[in-house]
């Protein structure tokens, strides 16, 4: 009989790397402790929940190092893009989803999957034998926390994560905001108006930064300092770093002509994203926040357009734990002092949903090969899986190991092509040229069906 693999965690990670190893005949157990043990963040029991933003970032497989990572996932059958593609929701190139849906989507076929199996029975330990994954991203327990701390001899890393806010859209006053797409980039007109665009002067620009910046904060437990991922920075340590800062980020008002007022040109832009199929939520884009809830609403509804806003989520900040992989994890991500234990997505210090889906992708079809007994050729460098896997095995310095999205930075150079921004469109076109020519030849290679 086919041993069984265990996975902890039924998040992103987790999600996909149960469906790969399913489908490669494994019989599969997914521990996923909710909704029995709940998290701060999650709000369901469901599989693959989305608890920050609802999109999955670029979709441009050319040019873009995260819409490869799209197109390497699709290609290999995975799950997490499969129901992203079917739930998704306009967003400009950006491929965003329904998130309830696109998680009952993952749930459902998983519990549909004749070789996967779901109990709700907190792992609180490190096992001995058997086959594991453990997935259990930025909200692992503490009594797990403990145990792989032990086992690994030192505390794992920490940061935080902030959530953004959800907001109804009938909240929202529409003769003062426009839909629109960033350089009304889509190839349809329901994909060119994905975005709502609250406008500010610069009077209202300095007036937002000055409330913001005095906003009652949320406290952190004793014992904890703020090492935030700079990819998810709350918006009021930004605006701490130059009262400039938001208005070059996500309030950056290039690519956005009011349709109310074409000839003024807005000092500022707030974004919103659709955040369901209706079009009834949508969520501040890049507005993850530590603010308390009152000061919240005071601030937000300072917004113009959403000044009688009404938010069916707040924002939020929870503590994230990933270990420092390059010094505990081989190159099939096993813990090197337990073997017969693989880590995937977030913990292993990897950012993102298409990250986190992508480790697990790997994880899952690695340890299938390895009870399958079949070897497992390496996957490419050169392909996204294989920069992120090398990155975080080894590639990164131990010392200054920080969680990581896929960049282009990641992949070894492509020789005969100019450096500089001149040459940047023809250099990720062939980054992701070879990527794609290496990462079918992978999945073909193997005799575990893609």
């Amino acid at each position: 009989m086919t041993q069984r693999l265990h996975i902890v965690g039924g998040g992103m990670a987790g999600s996909e790397a149960a469906w790969q190893a399913a489908e490669a005949g494994i019989p599969v157990v997914i521990h996923e402790m909710r909704p029995k043990v709940e998290t701060f963040a999650h709000r369901t029991g469901d599989l693959a929940e989305m608890v920050c933003s609802n999109s999955f970032r670029s979709d441009d497989h050319e040019q873009n190092a995260v819409g490869l990572l799209h197109w390497e996932m699709l290609q290999a059958g995975g799950l997490v893009m499969r129901q992203a593609y079917t739930h998704r929701l306009p967003a400009g190139g950006a491929l965003a989803v329904d998130r309830d849906a696109f998680s009952a989507g993952v749930t459902q076929a998983l519990r549909a999957h004749p070789n996967v199996s779901v109990s709700d029975e907190e792992v609180t330990e490190l096992p001995e034998g058997g086959q594991w994954i453990f997935a259990t991203g930025p909200l692992t327990s503490s009594a797990l926390g403990d145990a792989i701390a032990r086992e690994t001899g030192a505390d794992a890393l920490a940061f935080f994560d902030a959530i953004a806010p959800i907001v109804y859209f009938d909240s929202i006053d529409m003769d003062v905001a426009w839909l629109q797409s960033r350089y009304d980039k889509g190839e349809t007109e329901e994909e060119r108006k994905a975005y709502i665009n609250c406008p500010m002067t610069k009077p209202q620009y300095e007036a937002f930064i000055d409330a913001l910046l005095a906003a009652d904060k949320a406290a952190f437990h004793e014992g904890e300092t703020a090492g935030y991922f700079d990819g998810c920075l709350p918006i009021e340590v930004m605006a701490e770093r130059g009262r400039e800062t938001l208005r070059h980020g996500p309030m950056k008002p290039i690519g956005l002509t009011n349709s109310h007022k074409p000839e003024d040109k807005a000092y500022a832009v707030v974004q919103l994203r659709r955040d369901n199929a209706l079009g009834t939520l949508y969520n501040i884009v890049g507005f993850q926040t530590k603010m308390k809830y009152g000061a919240q609403t005071e601030v937000f509804r300072m917004i113009p357009g959403l000044e009688n806003a009404k938010f069916a989520r707040l924002g939020g900040i929870h503590r994230n734990t990933f270990l420092n992989s390059p010094t505990l994890l081989d190159n099939q991500m096993r813990l090197r002092s337990k073997p017969n234990i693989r880590f995937a997505g977030q913990i292993t210090g990897v950012e993102g949903y298409v990250e986190s889906s992508a480790m697990g992708l790997a994880a899952g079809r690695m340890a299938a090969a390895e009870i399958l007994g079949r070897p497992l050729p390496e996957i490419p460098h050169d392909t996204a899986h294989g920069a992120l896997i090398h990155h975080i095995t080894g590639g990164a310095e131990a010392k200054t190991f920080q969680p990581m999205n896929v960049n282009f930075g990641l992949f070894r150079p492509v020789d005969g092509l100019k450096g500089g921004r001149r040459g940047r469109k023809d250099r990720y076109k062939a980054y992701t040229d070879r990527a794609k020519a290496e990462w079918t030849g992978w999945l073909a290679s193997q005799e575990v069906p893609a």
